[in-house]
């Protein structure tokens, strides 16, 4: 935080005063060879850390694969978004750049706003009033040990429980709920795992050097009297912002045994909503279980369409956040866009209230589609291509049915939410799987006889039970 003058490469900053740490900030950017790469390439690798989170959460969350024995594994990874949060901001506010500051000025602001220990807490960690003197050395402590260090040990933690309990699996031949078939780790799982390494790598490389993000020396310094609009934060950050402006400001006033407390505006956006998301997001495996009376083990993953409930709640909470994530850039649209900030304002707050139950219903209904489409072709078989006629000149389709027939050419086989094949090329995809972990412990069947596609010959037509569908 010490004062200096800039005297560096960047000629329009120049004899501007800033803190120490937004001038070494501009000379990595500009003094140091590959300096700015690395800085853009750690940027871009933070935003993707979290979005690996998020997805592999999702893919989690709508699959079912945090119940049981897993729940333990489902509250880690809600513990590693949340620390990732908060590494990757205390990261983003270590320039001092003017974007970053104004960050750091609304967290003093959201630590205030909290009833009672609102002010301690605010000048415990900035040693004094904002901005203090000591913050950007306790962020920097925080963000390249403390907390990296505590990620660390969730990982491992995670990867422990998972190498404990094993992965989860689709249903499929020879998989159940009291087994696990997988790929062997090496060779097969260990060059996949490499592959995607170094394209990921590859990706990131090409957007630090491509694609510009946070260039701090266009904000200029931080200065409590200069903020611009289009600050928005990184994208994992843009909910509470968006929140934030969505909140009418209502403002609290209690008296308590003489004291008065105020409970602003900012504390319920900012405190109060990620609170209760957090916090239902991490308890969701005890509260289905609770709900459903299921406390089996599961191996066996769900698709989404057999789960419309789980799918429905999954994307109504992801609508919800996607309105407060647009809301965060509300003035960048009404920008763009030449509409009424104040009309956009009301547009997320009426959203907030009736995308969420839409998308529900729609994720519903869609769900019960796709099981009702798995179940025709169970009953009628797949559509084959082979067009017939009729002595009496209709037309019908030959289906390939999946299983025994009944009098009616129907099919009897059960739904049981394993995925049906829809075309014939997909009819005998799956190949059993060989055991073992590192080689394999047993020989593998024989392939059988490979089927006769049913346009060689008429003969082979003739095998294909026909429905008139």
């Amino acid at each position: 935080m010490q004062e200096v003058r800039y005297n560096g490469s960047y000629t329009p900053l120049r004899g501007i005063e800033m803190s120490r740490a937004y001038e070494t900030s501009l000379n990595l950017s500009f003094d140091v060879r590959g300096g700015l790469f690395l800085r853009q390439l750690h940027h871009w690798s933070a935003l993707l850390f979290m979005a690996a989170i998020l997805v592999h959460m999702l893919r989690v969350f709508f699959t079912g694969a945090y119940r049981k024995p897993r729940e333990a594994n489902w509250v880690i990874g809600i513990g590693l978004f949340i620390f990732g949060f908060l590494e990757g901001f205390a990261g983003y506010s270590l320039p001092d750049d003017a974007l970053s500051g104004t960050g750091l000025r609304i967290a003093d602001a959201i630590m205030l706003s909290i009833p009672v220990v609102g002010t301690w807490v605010a000048t415990s960690l900035f040693g004094g009033e904002f901005p203090g003197h000591v913050i950007l050395d306790r962020l920097y402590i925080a963000h390249v040990f403390l907390i990296p260090l505590l990620i660390l040990g969730l990982i491992t933690v995670h990867m422990a429980l998972l190498v404990k309990q094993k992965h989860t699996q689709w249903p499929g031949p020879g998989r159940t709920n009291r087994n696990v078939v997988g790929v062997r780790m090496f060779p097969a799982f260990a060059a996949k795992a490499g592959g995607f390494n170094m394209i990921v790598f590859g990706v990131l490389a090409l957007l630090a050097g491509l694609f510009q993000i946070n260039p701090i020396w266009i904000f200029g310094p931080y200065k409590a009297a200069v903020v611009s609009a289009a600050s928005q934060p990184d994208w994992y950050v843009m909910f509470l912002d968006g929140s934030t402006r969505l909140m009418p400001p209502w403002e609290l006033r209690i008296h308590v045994a003489g004291h008065g407390y105020t409970l602003p505006p900012l504390f319920w956006p900012t405190v109060v909503l990620p609170g209760i998301l957090f916090t239902l997001a991490a308890l969701w495996p005890f509260i289905e279980t609770r709900f459903t009376k299921d406390r089996s083990t599961h191996h066996l993953l769900q698709r989404p369409r057999d789960n419309p409930n789980r799918t429905g709640l999954g994307m109504m909470a992801l609508s919800f956040y996607v309105v407060l994530l647009l809301s965060g850039g509300n003035d960048v649209i009404a920008d763009k866009f030449d509409i009424s900030l104040n009309a956009m304002t009301w547009l997320g707050r009426i959203g907030l209230l009736l995308v969420p139950p839409l998308a529900y219903y729609v994720a519903y209904r869609i769900a019960l589609g796709l099981q009702q489409h798995d179940r025709e072709v169970l009953s009628h078989g797949v559509e084959t291509g082979i067009i017939r006629r009729d002595p009496d000149g209709r037309f019908y389709e030959v289906h390939q049915p999946l299983g025994v027939v009944d009098a009616h050419g129907h099919g009897e086989l059960p739904y049981l939410g394993t995925p049906v094949p829809k075309k014939m090329n997909r009819l005998g995809a799956l190949i059993p799987t060989v055991r073992g972990f590192f080689y394999p412990v047993e020989r593998a069947a024989p392939p059988s006889e490979a089927p006769v596609s049913p346009a060689v010959g008429q003969a082979n037509r003739e095998e294909i039970t026909s429905g008139r569908h």
